[in-house]
């Protein structure tokens, strides 16, 4: 028998003579609050070695750590290619010095940036609100820090902003600016778009449209509107009903000028409401391509030919519910699954039916709850109850593990 060490989110290993091993395919998001995806993943690989390492062929276990686009897949997209963290300085939402993260692939021709690293709620919660002022400007130093490094895509995450800025301040770090009808450049933050008359393009980067830009959104929301960026996303961001009129108002005059400088229309399109905007600009100015998350990262990481050699798939994350397969991480890694292979949920909480699991196409999904116990318990030995709930999950559905190369077609 030979092992290779989970090292790096490498291959695990087992092979005893000349058989062909079982192939498993481990894809999980992070347990929120309890598990990073790289955590969790290492874990049901251990439970899945121990329960299947005895088979006539081994096991050999590939681990990829998966996210849906929004918080942690950074940290999974690193993890899985095995690239360090970098760090720069720069700015949050509200203009205070800070630093946030961001990352290589390991040919470094593609940047991964989360922009709540620097636009996130998170970053300005222990002060009030500002949802007029508050500004994407701080995303400005990590994709210029990407175009430093030659970098030929750039991977933006957005989610769980404070901003409602369109994506303006983005773009006024990278050398545009954004005028008044007298030619004076407006303050930051999307409560001054009702002013705006003119985007002076001269001063881009260059650099910012020779590259590939993908954005990973999960929502569907248009820009301006009753489902706009602002009336459904402002209130959480501070904003009352007189902020979300201003702000509703900006985005439409934003949307207005970027239709007449560039000649895209991204009023009414599907996500460009998402994280305040933030896609709007960077569509219309930079050619940006949305996605929903979860594909992103299975493009960005070649996940579907990962599974599609597997005889069974192991994912999971915090709580399996409804929404879980809906466009998350579950849902991406069922959809890509072939029919005929097993899918094995594992999480902190199961919520879905039997007959909807039956529809959804999930083998079994199984809860890491020993007993009745808090969730502050339930936290202190997730991985160990990951490891333990995969174990048992793979002994269950051994018996129908077969290695087989057949190819069919993926789950609907």
């Amino acid at each position: 028998m030979r092992v290779l060490k989970l090292s790096d989110m490498s291959k695990v290993v087992h092979t005893r003579g000349g058989d062909a091993p079982v192939r498993v395919a481990v894809l999980p998001d992070s347990f929120k609050g309890s598990a990073r995806a790289t955590d969790a993943a290492e874990a049901m690989a251990r439970g899945a070695e121990r329960a299947l390492s005895g088979r006539p062929g081994g096991v050999h276990i590939d681990v990829l750590p998966f996210a849906d686009g929004g918080e942690g897949t950074l940290d999974a997209l690193l993890g899985s290619w095995g690239t360090p963290v970098l760090t720069v300085d720069t700015t949050d939402a509200v203009g205070r010095p800070t630093t946030a993260r961001y990352g290589l692939s390991p040919d470094r021709t593609r940047g991964v940036v989360e922009a709540a690293e620097a636009n996130g709620l998170p970053t300005v919660s222990d002060l009030p609100l500002r949802p007029r002022t508050a500004t994407t400007r701080g995303l400005g130093p990590l994709v210029e820090a990407l175009l430093d490094a030659g970098v030929e895509e750039i991977l933006l995450c957005i989610g769980g902003s404070a901003t409602t800025d369109g994506g303006t301040g983005l773009l006024r770090a990278l050398g545009a600016r954004f005028l008044a009808a007298d030619g004076t450049e407006l303050p930051d933050g999307g409560g001054s778009l009702t002013d705006l008359e003119r985007i002076d393009l001269d001063g881009l980067d260059p650099r910012a449209r020779s590259v590939r830009w993908r954005i990973a959104c999960d929502v569907t929301n248009p820009l301006v509107g009753e489902r706009g960026a602002a009336a459904v996303f402002g209130p959480q961001k501070g904003a009352g009903p007189e902020d979300v009129r201003v702000l509703d108002a900006g985005l439409d005059r934003l949307a207005d000028v970027l239709s007449e400088s560039t000649g895209t229309d991204v009023r009414d399109r599907e996500g460009m409401g998402a994280a305040g905007g933030l896609p709007a600009t960077l569509t219309a100015v930079l050619g940006a391509e949305l996605l929903p998350g979860a594909r992103l990262v299975a493009q960005t990481l070649d996940a579907e030919r990962l599974v599609a050699r597997a005889d069974l798939v192991i994912t999971g994350e915090g709580r399996f519910d409804r929404q879980s397969l809906d466009g998350k991480v579950v849902d991406a890694v069922r959809r890509m699954t072939p029919g005929h292979v097993p899918v094995l949920v594992v999480a902190g909480s199961v919520a879905v039916g039997p007959e909807e699991l039956e529809r959804s196409g999930v083998t079994a999904a199984l809860s890491i709850a020993q007993g009745p116990e808090s969730l502050d318990r339930m936290r202190e030995h997730a991985l160990p109850d990951i490891t333990w709930t995969t174990y048992n999950g793979c002994r269950l559905l051994a018996h129908s593990l077969a290695p087989s190369r057949s190819q069919k077609e993926p789950r609907p």
